[in-house]
């Protein structure tokens, strides 16, 4: 989920301004003196006072993809998310209907793992080969397969390639939803046991029956 970002820049023009009435005190007063120095100061302070009044402090907003606190989660949930946009815009460039159906599934899939890892960043370890490698690699393949959809590209070889493509993406679709699915298997062992233990609660108070 995309997120704001806020950085409060302090101008620089009141600075100058203010230090710009240390030379120009000097030459209106003597400056060997204490009371010259501490007019010039005073004067420095309300012109600096006066500039941050009328420059006042500018807040930009950038938007950041992810913020779960760590940089190398973060990274990798937005190489996981542009690289699940280039499937979605490969998707809409192939006619196949069953390839795009798998596609589909691989987005899915793909989606609901970052949105698993950025609820829980301590799980990003578990998928640190589907980032780098699973997910770039079907990229790359599915890359191959547009472009020579794309430029009609004939011959024993290419319909070999297209025929190995078209066959193996039901299967990373679901070794994609295998993955989805391993995020939850602890989660899924601690809720069975907590049930067991409620279980046996309301049994031990007769209260089952």
């Amino acid at each position: 989920m995309n997120k704001w970002e806020e950085k409060r820049t302090r101008p620089v023009l009141p600075i100058y301004l203010a230090a710009l009435v240390w030379p120009v005190g000097a030459l209106l007063l003597p400056t060997y003196r204490l009371s010259s120095v501490l007019i010039i100061a005073g004067a420095s302070a309300v012109v600096y006072g006066l500039g941050s009044k009328f420059c006042p402090t500018r807040v930009i907003k950038k938007q950041v993809p992810y913020a779960t606190g760590s940089e190398d989660v973060d990274a990798m949930l937005s190489g996981i998310s542009a690289d699940l946009d280039k499937l979605h815009v490969l998707n809409d460039a192939i006619p196949d209907a069953e390839l795009s159906a798998a596609m589909t599934r691989m987005e899915k899939a793909g989606r609901s793992i970052a949105a698993a890892v950025e609820q829980s960043p301590d799980k990003a370890r578990t998928i640190d080969r589907f980032a780098r490698y699973y997910l770039p690699e079907v990229i790359k393949l599915m890359t191959t397969y547009a472009s020579m959809e794309k430029n009609g590209v004939k011959g024993e070889n290419a319909d070999q390639i297209l025929a190995e493509l078209r066959r193996n993406a039901a299967t990373t679709a679901k070794a994609f939803e295998n993955q989805l699915d391993a995020l939850y298997s602890a989660e899924a062992m601690d809720i069975s046991t907590d049930i067991e233990v409620l279980d046996g609660i309301l049994k031990s108070q007769n209260l089952t029956k």
